[in-house]
C-alpha cells in the first residue's frame, strides 16, 4: 500500500510539471505577437511607402522585360512554358524514368517545336508588342530567314528530322518506297522509248503450217524422216514467238529427237506483298502471344506464293519474388527479383493457332513446331492475294538444274511456305501416292509432272502408260509419242495393262540376268541410243474406279510392282481423289513412302494419306504436303501450275515429230492370259498334287501357308484335287 500511494504521488507530481512547461511558451509567443503588432502600427506610413514604391519599380521592370521577351520570342514563350511545366511535374513526381524511356520523344520533339516556331514566324499581327517582328518572334524570324522559299525548304527539313527520329521505321519504307516508284517510272518510260524507236511498218506474213515448218528442217537434214502419220484435226494452239519458224534452232538429241525448248512455257508472273502489311502481322503475332502470357519474337519471315512463313522464337518464362525493403526515411519499398527462367514450350504456341488465326483474321494457319534444322517456330499465315507458280520459274532455278544434272526423272514440284523452289528425283522416290478434293490441284500436279518430263526427254528416255478412267484429265496426251498405247479409259482394259506392266517387269529382269547388270543404269551403259531402254511410267489419275472393279488384283499388282519394279526403270505416279482406307490400304501405303496431299476434307483422311494431321488446314488451288522419303515431317508447297495452252503447245510440238516405228501395245492380248489362268490348269497345281502325296493331311490353309498364295486361289486348287480323284481320307477339308 506504500508504494502505491507513492507511485501516485509521483505521478501527480510530473503532470503538474508538465502543465508548468506547457503554459510558459504560449505566454511568450502571446508577448512577442504583441510587440510585433506594435512595432508595425508604429512604422505603418514608412512601411506603406516603400510598398508603394517597390511594387512601382516591379511593375516596371515586369512591363518592360515581358515586352522584350514578347518581341524576342513571341508565341515560343508558350512552347517553353509548357516544356518548363512539364519538367516540374516530373519533377514533383519523382518520375525521372520518363526521361529515359521516351528520350526518342523528348529528342525528336525539339525539331518538330522549332519548326512550329518557325510556321508562327510566317505571319504578322497589325498592332500590338510584336508587330515588328512576327508571331514567332525574332527567333522564329531567324529560323526561316529572310526569303519565304529559303524558310519553307529549311522547315520541311527540320520536320523531316524530328519524324526521322520519332518514327525512323517508317520514315524508311516512306523513302524506299518512293525510291521504287521513282525507278518503277523511269523504266515504264525507257521501255516505251525502246518500242518506240524499235516500233516498224507492220507486214502481214504469209501462212506458215507446220508440214512446211518440218519440210524446211528437212532439207537442212536436222530431221532424218518425215512425221508418218495425221496431225491432230483440232487447231493449232497459238505458239511463243521464241520458237515461231526462223526463230527457234531446235536442240537434236542423238536419237533424231527435238527437245522442246523452255520458252514454249510461259513467262512466270510474280505477286509482291506489302512489305508494311507484312511486318504489321508479324507485330500483331507477337502482340497476340504476349497477351496470352507467352514471350515470343519474330526473328524471321520467309514469303512464299500463297502463305509466309512467321519464325518465331520462344522466349523466356520468368519467375519473381517480391522483397521488401526500408529506405532511410523508413518508407516500405517492394522490389521485384528474378528467381529463375526457363524457355517457353513448344506446345503452349501451337495450342494458341486458332487463336492467332482469330488475331490476324485469317482462315486458318498451320504452325510447323519447331522448323527443321532452325531453332525457332514456323507459323504459316496465307497472303492477302495468290500467287501461282509457274512451271517456267522453278525448272530456271537452280535447285531444279542441279537435281536434272544427277537425274533425266528430275521433277519440279513448286515452291515452299519461304519461297525456296522445291525439285525432286522420281527415280529416288521411286513412286508418288497423291490425294486430294476435287478441285484442290491433284489434276493439275500430274499435268505439271508429265510436262516437265516431257520437256527434258524423249521417247527413247521416257515412256508412258497413262490410265485415266475420268476420260477427261488425260486424253490431251493421246497424241505424245511417248506413250506405249492410247490413254486407258475402260477400267476393265486398265487391269489389263497392269497385267501387261508386271509382265514387262519380268522380261526386263530375265534381259538384265543375261548381261549380268544390276539395274536399268547398269544395262543401259556403253549402249547406242537405239538400244537402250527407256524408263517407263505408269500415271493413274483415279485409283478408287480400280480399287472399285478389281480390288484384290489391283492391290497385288500395284504392290508387287511397287515392291520389284525400281531396278527395271518403272515407276509409278497414283493419284486418287478419296483416300479412305478402303482404297490407300496400308499395303499400297507402305510400298509409297513418298506422298503428296492436298486439300482435304477431314482429319481422318490427312491421317489415311500422310499418318498426320494437317492437311484438311490446307488452302487449296495447289497448296499442298510433300512428306519426302528422308523426311519426318511433311513439307508445305505451292504446286507447279500448267494451263492448258501450254500443255496444248508441248503435245503438239512432240506430236509434229516423227513417231516410233514400234507398233503400239494391245492390252486385249492380256485377257487370253487372265482366261487361261481361270479356265485352265493352275501353275502351282503340280505342286499341290506333290504336297498332297507328301503328307497324309493337307487342308486350304496349309495350301496358303507352303504355297504363299491367298485363300480364294488354295480354295481352288483344292476343288481341283477332289476332282482329279484324290481319295478323301487325304484331303481335310
Amino acid at each position: 500500500m506504500p508504494k502505491k500511494r507513492k507511485a501516485a504521488k509521483t505521478a501527480d507530481s510530473g503532470k503538474t510539471r508538465k502543465r508548468k512547461s506547457s503554459v510558459a511558451p504560449v505566454i511568450l509567443r502571446l508577448l512577442l505577437l504583441v510587440v510585433i503588432a506594435g512595432l508595425i502600427f508604429w512604422f505603418w506610413p514608412r512601411i506603406t511607402d516603400w510598398v508603394a514604391n517597390t511594387w512601382e519599380l516591379i511593375a516596371y521592370w515586369i512591363a518592360t522585360t515581358w515586352e522584350g521577351m514578347l518581341e524576342l520570342l513571341g508565341i515560343g514563350l508558350a512552347l517553353i512554358a509548357i516544356a518548363l511545366g512539364i519538367i516540374i511535374w516530373i519533377f514533383a513526381q519523382g518520375r525521372f524514368s520518363l526521361f529515359t524511356k521516351y528520350w526518342q520523344w523528348w529528342l525528336g520533339g525539339i525539331p518538330l517545336a522549332l519548326a512550329a516556331w518557325g510556321i508562327a514566324a510566317f505571319f504578322t499581327p497589325g498592332s500590338g508588342i510584336v508587330s515588328e517582328a512576327t508571331l514567332g518572334g525574332r527567333f522564329g524570324k531567324n529560323i526561316i530567314g529572310d526569303s519565304y522559299t529559303v524558310g519553307a525548304l529549311r522547315l520541311a527539313g527540320i520536320i523531316f528530322l524530328g519524324v526521322l527520329i520519332l518514327a525512323p521505321r517508317w520514315t524508311w519504307h516512306l523513302i524506299t518506297n518512293i525510291f521504287k516508284g521513282i525507278g518503277k517510272l523511269f523504266q515504264l518510260i525507257w521501255q516505251a522509248i525502246r518500242k518506240a524507236s524499235q516500233r516498224q511498218p507492220k507486214v502481214k506474213p504469209e501462212p506458215v503450217t507446220r508440214e512446211v515448218e518440218f519440210a524446211k528442217v528437212e532439207e537442212k537434214e536436222i530431221v532424218p524422216q518425215a512425221p508418218s502419220f495425221a496431225p491432230p484435226k483440232a487447231a493449232e494452239p497459238p505458239t511463243p514467238e521464241a520458237w515461231e519458224p526462223g526463230k527457234y534452232q531446235p536442240v537434236l538429241t542423238a536419237g533424231g529427237w527435238q527437245l522442246p525448248p523452255i520458252t514454249i512455257l510461259d513467262k512466270p508472273t510474280e505477286v509482291e506483298l506489302s512489305q508494311s502489311d507484312i511486318e504489321k502481322r508479324a507485330q500483331l503475332i507477337e502482340e497476340a502471344l504476349s497477351s496470352y502470357g507467352v514471350e515470343t519474337k519474330v526473328v524471321q519471315i520467309n514469303v512464299g506464293p500463297t502463305v509466309t512463313q512467321f519464325g518465331v522464337e520462344p522466349g523466356w518464362d520468368r519467375k519473381y519474388k517480391e522483397i521488401r525493403e526500408r529506405d532511410k526515411d523508413g518508407n516500405v519499398k517492394v522490389r521485384l527479383e528474378e528467381v529463375s527462367k526457363t524457355r517457353v514450350k513448344v506446345d503452349r504456341i501451337s495450342a494458341l493457332a486458332s487463336d492467332l488465326a482469330l488475331a490476324l483474321a485469317a482462315s486458318s494457319i498451320r504452325i510447323e513446331a519447331p522448323v527443321p534444322g532452325k531453332s525457332m517456330v514456323g507459323i504459316e499465315v496465307p497472303n492477302t492475294t495468290f500467287g501461282l507458280v509457274n512451271l517456267r520459274s522453278v525448272i530456271e532455278s537452280t535447285a531444279f538444274q542441279k537435281s536434272y544434272a544427277k537425274s533425266k526423272l528430275a521433277l519440279a514440284l513448286g515452291k515452299g511456305a519461304g519461297g525456296e523452289t522445291v525439285a525432286a528425283d522420281l527415280a529416288r522416290m521411286p513412286h508418288l501416292l497423291i490425294a486430294g478434293a476435287t478441285g484442290s490441284g491433284k489434276t493439275a500436279c500430274l499435268n505439271s509432272i508429265i510436262c516437265c518430263l516431257l520437256i527434258h526427254n524423249t521417247p527413247d528416255d521416257v515412256q508412258f502408260i497413262m490410265i485415266d478412267p475420268k476420260r477427261v484429265e488425260l486424253v490431251n496426251f493421246n497424241t505424245l509419242p511417248h506413250l506405249t498405247a492410247p490413254v486407258v479409259v475402260d477400267t476393265d482394259k486398265a487391269i489389263l495393262a497392269l497385267r501387261w506392266l508386271n509382265q514387262e517387269m519380268d522380261n526386263r529382269y530375265h534381259k538384265f540376268a543375261q548381261v549380268g547388270a544390276r539395274n536399268i543404269d547398269g544395262y543401259n551403259k556403253n549402249r547406242h541410243p537405239g538400244e537402250t531402254m527407256p524408263f517407263m511410267v505408269l500415271v493413274i489419275d483415279e485409283l478408287a474406279d480400280l480399287m472399285m472393279a478389281a480390288f484384290d488384283e489391283v492391290e497385288h499388282t500395284l504392290c508387287r510392282l511397287a515392291q520389284l519394279a525400281r531396278a527395271t526403270g518403272i515407276h509409278l505416279i497414283v493419284a486418287t481423289q478419296r483416300p479412305s482406307v478402303d482404297v490407300v490400304t496400308g499395303l499400297i501405303k507402305a510400298n509409297f513412302p513418298t506422298r503428296i496431299s492436298f486439300a482435304l476434307t477431314s482429319q481422318v483422311d490427312s491421317r489415311t494419306i500422310l499418318d498426320s494431321a494437317g492437311a484438311e488446314k490446307l488452302l487449296g488451288r495447289g497448296d499442298m504436303l510433300y512428306m519426302p522419303t528422308d523426311a519426318s515431317k511433311p513439307k508445305r508447297l505451292q504446286g507447279t501450275f500448267v494451263s492448258d495452252a501450254e500443255t496444248e503447245r508441248v503435245v503438239y510440238f512432240w506430236s509434229n515429230q516423227r513417231r516410233p516405228d514400234v507398233a503400239p501395245i494391245k492390252f486385249e492380248e492380256m485377257s487370253q492370259l487372265a482366261a487361261a489362268e481361270k479356265g485352265g490348269e493352275d501353275s502351282l497345281l503340280e505342286a499341290a498334287r506333290q504336297l498332297a502325296q507328301e503328307h497324309k493331311y493337307i487342308s486350304t490353309s496349309f495350301l496358303q501357308r507352303r504355297l504363299r498364295i491367298g485363300y480364294p486361289r488354295a480354295a481352288r486348287i483344292m476343288e481341283k484335287l477332289e476332282e482329279e480323284g484324290y481319295r478323301r481320307e487325304t484331303i481335310e477339308q
